[in-house]
């Protein structure tokens, strides 16, 4: 099997000759203080080797409940916001047929995200589009009080019961959570549902490859051996006794840095050529946003579908301030063979490209980007796929996974709590006057009245 790779020449030539080199002796400090646990967050280490600690016994045992599922649902509604939803829907959309909601398929359940946001029009939808379908629900959330999940997992589990009976209901309602304590742990041990453990050693935006993402990826026909497979060796591939200039994880951490303290590129943009790959980018920016953005440093994440957005995003990257650098997804083969039509009128002038792939096209405007943007001044880096599967991605995954990793203790922070996404929530509890919330909530109005 081949390796995801990645090339920097595109971006080194923006930094002194020498400067991602540079980073050798921080890199690897960092890398023995996540192999020693000796980094701050030290507590949240349990990804760093949960490919290998991953057994083929407990991988049967999540495919066992998937298939119970899948067996007795044509739709599963997976219940969680921000680390517990981003990686399953990264996988299965960049695995699925793009046109799953409108195909029909008998085969697979039709998957659904909830609990990612407070819409009321949406929950409204979704309840309404539910009413005639057998489903079930995946509620993914370790204490069982995030507000959008479990306001979510409140409708969607009474909707359940009152249209299946409670006691068919409990066989495809599954919880993700905490192994002892949280509302959504005593419920499912009330209730009698199938659950599984969160590791309180793993945080959400890093637990991808536990059920929380494998559960919901296992439920849309994917083959979940394939992806810890992948990600196992990419472990071995990124470890701390693989050489500097031969650890993809490392240099790319390290690149980043140097184009962020040395090159003053504030911004990352990762763009991908391939439409099935926007929502790994949507993981990718919480995983590195949630774990770099602190102390008023970090490089600020963001997400381009190419060619889509150069068509509204091209101009400011291409001429607008020179902030930014590009981290380009690119996928080598595509999974199938379409061919440019001749055309006898030709009136469209299309007809030099009769006889050629899409992917032909699509690889030479990724090309011309890539050009256009470097002469323009951004400094870009190139991650190839050798082709979208579930080995490939879990490569993918655990890379950008250990390359956060890295690159945050280079920064000097904490990458693995998220204070400041407790702000929001204190107001929002506050204003609602949530019990315990009675102080906050008088300043909150105090302040509003001025």
């Amino acid at each position: 099997m081949e390796y995801i790779k990645l090339d920097i020449k595109k971006a080194e030539q923006f930094l002194k000759a020498g400067a991602v080199a540079g980073f050798e002796s921080k890199v690897k400090a960092a890398q023995e203080a996540l192999e020693n646990g000796t980094c701050e967050g030290s507590d949240f280490l349990g990804w760093l080797h949960l490919p290998s600690e991953t057994t083929e016994d407990f991988l049967d045992e999540v495919q066992s409940v998937a298939n119970t599922l899948r067996e007795k649902c044509e739709v599963v509604v997976v219940a969680g916001i921000g680390g517990s939803y981003l990686g399953a829907r990264a996988v299965i959309e960049a695995l699925g047929n793009s046109f799953a909601w409108l195909v029909n398929d008998k085969k697979n359940p039709t998957i659904l995200f909830a609990g990612n946001n407070i819409g009321e029009d949406y929950l409204f939808e979704l309840t309404e589009y539910l009413k005639d379908k057998k489903f079930g629900v995946i509620n993914i959330s370790k204490s069982g009080t995030t507000t959008e999940t479990a306001l979510a997992f409140r409708l969607l589990k009474k909707q359940c019961e009152n249209q299946r009976g409670k006691a068919e209901a409990k066989d495809v309602i599954v919880a993700v959570t905490d192994a002892k304590k949280g509302a959504a742990r005593t419920c499912a041990d009330k209730e009698g549902y199938k659950s599984f453990v969160i590791p309180d050693n793993v945080g959400g935006r890093f637990s991808v490859l536990t059920p929380v993402g494998l559960l919901p990826i296992a439920i849309a026909g994917f083959d979940i051996k394939a992806i810890v497979k992948g990600a196992q060796d990419m472990e071995k591939a990124t470890g701390k006794d693989v050489a500097f200039a031969d650890n993809i994880a490392a240099q790319y951490a390290a690149t980043r840095q140097a184009l962020y303290t040395q090159a003053d590129k504030k911004i990352e943009i990762i763009a991908n050529f391939q439409p099935k790959l926007h929502f790994m980018a949507e993981w990718w920016k919480q995983l590195y946003g949630e774990s770099e953005g602190k102390n008023n440093k970090g490089i600020f994440p963001a997400a381009c579908d190419f060619t889509t957005d150069l068509h509204s995003m091209g101009q400011w990257i291409q001429e607008g301030e020179r902030s930014i650098f590009e981290t380009v997804l690119s996928v080598e083969n595509t999974n199938h063979h379409v061919e440019f039509p001749s055309d006898d009128e030709n009136l469209d002038g299309l007809n030099f490209l009769a006889g050629k792939r899409v992917d032909e096209v699509n690889k030479m405007a990724e090309l011309g980007t890539q050009l256009a943007h470097v002469d323009g001044g951004v400094p870009n880096i190139r991650i190839s796929i050798p082709k979208l599967n579930e080995y490939y991605l879990g490569q993918l995954i655990y890379f950008f996974e250990v390359a956060c990793g890295i690159s945050g203790l280079l920064e000097e922070v904490n990458p693995f709590n998220q204070p400041g996404v407790e702000a929001y929530k204190k107001n929002m509890f506050a204003l609602l006057n949530k019990p315990g919330y009675e102080a906050e909530s008088k300043a909150i109005q105090e302040r509003l009245a001025q």
